[in-house]
């Protein structure tokens, strides 16, 4: 052993039965069984969460004969209403970390292991655009994509390389501030600004993403251009709002 050994700092890697993976969904009845699966079987001791984003399919039941547990909200409030309930519950049981994974098929459960190899950071994103796999976007939403990227890594002083991403992973200090206040309008990329105005560890590791299994992405290429006009203003805005700042406490799993 060497004295370098000696002094580094000794770093916690994330207990898997500690691990929350929580799946929002809405209307997903053709890919959530399958997702939940995959999930279950890349992280068999982790605890499976779909949080029922007002669905009108058979979702819910879906979800739960695939093995996860299951809450139903009564009606849409959005992802970012369903991934603060996620992260409410996470919180409210003490989970090391909660990872958010999009129902629709587009993450591979595989790459969670990723996530989990960053036991330094508070907030690890993962970017399908940081030198892994061949997934592409196009035309105007490209140019949108890195409009966005570039604005937003100037804000928080690090490489964001997929703002929008929605697979990301939290621990215990990032989950105490999600669960009292979590944006709602575009919240992966609000949510990037809130870590970092409250100081939280940012890391994003490069992950391979499938093409969505079901369903279609609200971000169409004729709407590209106005949804990074309002999502700029959202960053603006973010950056001078006064979040919630959650109380100190010791409450462990």
């Amino acid at each position: 052993m060497t004295a370098e050994d000696v002094h580094a700092p000794v770093l916690r890697r994330i207990d898997p039965a500690e691990l929350l993976v929580v799946l929002p969904a809405l209307n997903e009845q053709d890919s959530v069984g399958r997702v939940v699966r995959e999930v279950r079987a890349a992280q068999p001791e982790a605890t499976v969460l779909v949080v029922d984003d007002g669905s009108t399919d058979a979702t819910a039941e879906r979800a739960a004969a695939a093995g996860a547990m299951v809450m139903r909200l009564p009606f849409n409030l959005g992802v970012g209403g369903a991934m603060r309930a996620g992260y409410r519950y996470g919180h409210d049981r003490g989970f090391a970390a909660v990872v958010q994974v999009d129902a629709d098929g587009q993450h591979d459960a595989a790459e969670i292991e990723q996530l989990l190899a960053v036991p330094d950071a508070d907030v690890v994103i993962g970017s399908r655009f940081a030198g892994r796999g061949d997934y592409a976007v196009r035309g105007p939403r490209r140019w949108a994509m890195r409009l966005l990227s570039r604005t937003l890594s100037g804000i928080v002083g690090t490489a964001v390389t997929d703002p929008t991403s929605g697979f990301r992973l939290c621990n215990r200090r990032a989950i105490r501030l999600f669960a009292r206040d979590y944006p709602h309008d575009y919240p992966e990329v609000e949510a990037t600004v809130m870590s970092v105005k409250h100081k939280l560890r940012l890391h994003e590791v490069p992950v391979e993403m499938r093409e969505r299994a079901s369903g279609a992405s609200s971000i169409t290429a004729l709407r590209s251009v106005y949804y990074m006009t309002k999502v700029l203003l959202a960053i603006f805005v973010g950056l001078f709002r006064r979040y919630a700042v959650p109380p100190e406490e010791g409450h462990h799993r």
